[in-house]
């Protein structure tokens, strides 16, 4: 996120279109996949959308792994852009880092668990139907609260949490390399050849090991082969070896699918791909124009929109349902509706919270330092 405006794009560095274009198209895809899911809409539309509502429950999920290395690429980008690329803005300030980067997730995120918490129970006033949730306990809440939720083996709140709490994860992650890199000897080079070594490792031994256990999704060692992948290919496009790190893309990906056929790890070195050779730079609908702007905006907001757009579909879908129980069309019409409803409320929130986050950045940054760890941890931003 940047600038409490939850866009990759700031004053501190250029706009990156195909990032925007990626995080625009994964986050929608994720609401029409939370729309065919839940209920009931989606259950009453029926034949009126063909193979459709099937199509985006069983693959349009896959969009996360999108958001996944962008996550990376802009967390390498702000923290280390290159293997050895100073960090001295982390090196023994760590809790400050991940604490700024907490301070940045935590408002929009709250404000979505208390929404879905209300809406909730604005749907079981409506209706009752299977896939509207229960209310919750207070503990259920204090570890949603805590980005706890998977760990403590409680229900979500909200259907976008998850990616939340193991984004801050891979973030600190991330960040506790760059701290302790500084104590490793030797020169810059040395340094950074250690540092690749580490995130290679790493990258390797979460496509080739620990994605393969279910078990192990409550943690970032399961995610941080898509989330290395992004750190790659941000290093890619920074450093004169770009040839070796995009092979190292292909070759980890290659092995990863070689071992297991998992076709998120496919779309996940895609994307990779996509970042490390710069497509879509030449571009001109994608640089410029009403197509850019709209992708920008898509992109600005869709960190609140996959926050919000859950509880906007639990009051929506249940007041449809209510009003038109057997209607196909009428629930075609809702689905449009909430899909809306969706962009508005991320929009809504975005703006509410960019005025009095910004303020608190402004008061925070007394110095160089300070301000370069701001742009750090928000450059890692969300989808």
């Amino acid at each position: 996120m940047l600038a409490m405006q939850f866009s990759n794009r700031n004053s501190q560095g250029p706009s990156l279109p195909m990032v925007d274009l990626g995080k625009a198209v994964a986050s929608q895809l994720i609401v029409w996949h939370h729309l065919a899911l839940y209920g009931p809409m989606s259950d009453v539309v029926g034949d009126l959308t063909g193979g459709l509502m099937v199509w985006l429950v069983s693959h349009a999920r896959l969009a996360v792994q999108v958001f996944l290395v962008i996550g990376g690429f802009l967390a390498a980008r702000g923290l280390l852009p290159a293997p050895d690329a100073p960090s001295r803005h982390v090196s023994g300030d760590l809790p400050r880092t991940l604490l700024r980067r907490l301070r940045r997730l935590m408002p929009p995120y709250i404000v979505a668990l208390l929404a879905a918490v209300w809406c909730a129970l604005c749907a079981r006033t409506l209706i009752d139907y299977p896939t509207i949730p229960d209310a919750p306990t207070a503990w259920q809440f204090v570890a949603n609260a805590l980005m706890l939720q998977d760990v403590l083996e409680e229900n979500a709140l909200s259907a976008g949490v998850w990616y939340v709490a193991i984004d801050a994860q891979l973030f600190a992650v991330l960040a506790l390399l760059c701290a302790v890199r500084g104590w490793w000897g030797g020169d810059a080079a040395e340094r950074g050849r250690m540092t690749a070594l580490t995130v290679v490792l790493l990258t390797g031994a979460s496509l080739l090991w620990f994605n393969r256990d279910r078990q192990l999704d409550a943690w970032a060692p399961y995610f941080f082969g898509s989330y290395g992948l992004g750190v790659l290919a941000q290093w890619a496009r920074a450093a004169r070896q770009r040839a070796l790190w995009t092979a190292l893309i292909v070759v980890l990906t290659a092995l990863a699918l070689l071992v297991e056929w998992r076709s998120r790890l496919a779309l996940a070195g895609c994307v990779a791909l996509v970042l490390a050779l710069d497509v879509g730079r030449g571009w001109r609908w994608l640089n410029a124009g009403p197509a850019r702007e709209a992708v920008a905006f898509l992109s600005r907001i869709s960190y609140t929109v996959f926050l919000l757009h859950y509880p906007v579909i639990l009051v929506v879908g249940a007041a449809f349902y209510r009003l038109w129980p057997t209607s196909p069309g009428m629930n075609l019409l809702g689905l449009g509706v909430a899909w809306g409803a969706s962009l508005l409320a991320g929009w809504w929130l975005q703006e509410a919270l960019t005025p009095s986050q910004a303020m608190g950045t402004r008061k925070a940054d007394h110095s160089t330092a300070t301000r370069s760890v701001a742009a750090a941890s928000m450059s890692a931003g969300l989808p």
